[in-house]
């Protein structure tokens, strides 16, 4: 049973940004009070999280942080966390590699990638998800989406999406069972279909879930978070560059004001394959070739990952003559390893 429905949503993402930040605030005051103050900030280093981290420790300076060191990180981000006082880091039992050997790669979408899982070991539900049908076979215009990807279930590389519960969750899981703390996450509905659905059933505050948590910032969008580092200059990792007007455009008022990075615009594991297909070139690995050259080396060739985008038609280089080269060069690093 849902609390708030899409509409709820869609007024609340279009307040101006003062009152969502007063909106987020009794949010984590409600959160402090109704768990005794025992909670941590999910700190990923990046910027949804920064300004999450920001907004509480300006009510409550003691709240700890807690950073998965996945070992998927980009440098910048790893740096940028080691500068933010009070942070505890974790680390998952399983690498990557690990992870996409026992079970798969993580691509598409969770929600798909999860469903062609399942769809291969028979389950019937996952079977009809990536044919576009409820679990009964009947049409469902919101599944009719993942038809496009029932090629994926025969490929010759496995796929899941249990990535981001064994090397995150799980460590997370752990942290807060040994120390009884809550998790207060920068979650944000915009991101996906799953989180809003989360949100309409539970709210920013989810005392009534299985595993009670905290998304203050749920009705936030993206461009909330670059005008908020923007006004109050607060830190960020340098992985975004600067935060400059989308376009060129230029606004005598800031909420007019459409705002984009220079640098990344999501960070995250930088060996993720989700919702890498619907990326308009220069897509996050073509822009790695470019600003990590080694990183890149490593997700496409030692993690396997150039196997899975190339069958999925998916191009991670910038342009055809850097992608001879460095097949050249990679050519010339194997006959010599032969040697």
């Amino acid at each position: 049973m849902t609390r708030f429905s899409r509409s709820d949503l869609l007024t609340l993402q279009n307040y101006p940004l003062y009152i969502k930040i007063g909106r987020t605030q009794a949010r984590i005051m409600e959160f402090h009070r109704e768990m005794n103050g025992r909670f941590y900030v999910s700190f990923s280093g990046g910027k949804d999280s920064t300004v999450l981290l920001h907004l509480v420790r300006q009510l409550y300076p003691e709240i700890p942080a807690v950073f998965v060191d996945t070992g998927l990180e980009y440098p910048e981000i790893r740096h940028f966390v080691k500068s933010i006082d009070n942070v505890e880091w974790l680390r998952p039992e399983m690498r990557f590699g690990e992870v996409v050997s026992q079970y798969g790669y993580p691509v598409v979408g969770k929600e798909a990638a999860r469903a062609i899982y399942y769809a291969r070991r028979g389950s019937e539900w996952a079977v009809q998800k990536m044919n576009g049908n409820f679990k009964d076979g009947t049409l469902s215009t919101r599944y009719q989406r993942y038809i496009k990807y029932r090629y994926l279930i025969d490929a010759p590389f496995p796929i899941s999406s249990h990535c981001c519960e064994v090397m995150k969750k799980r460590p997370l899981k752990k942290f807060e069972k040994i120390n009884k703390l809550y998790p207060m996450t920068a979650v944000m509905a915009e991101e996906s279909y799953l989180r809003q659905t989360t949100w309409m059933r539970h709210g920013c505050n989810s005392f009534d879930s299985k595993r009670i948590m905290s998304n203050p910032m749920a009705f936030w969008t993206e461009q909330d978070v670059l005008t908020y580092i923007k006004r109050t200059g607060i830190p960020y990792s340098e992985i975004y560059g600067d935060i400059v007007p989308k376009n060129n455009q230029i606004s005598l008022f800031d909420e007019e004001q459409k705002l984009m990075t220079t640098g990344c615009r999501r960070t995250g594991c930088f060996a993720c394959m989700f919702g890498v297909n619907q990326e308009p070139e220069p897509n996050r690995f073509q822009k790695m070739f470019i600003t990590h050259p080694k990183l890149h080396y490593y997700c496409i060739h030692t993690l396997g990952c150039g196997q899975v985008m190339d069958y999925m038609g998916i191009n991670y280089f910038p342009i055809l003559e850097r992608k001879r080269k460095y097949e050249e060069r990679v050519e010339e690093r194997e006959d010599a390893l032969e040697r």
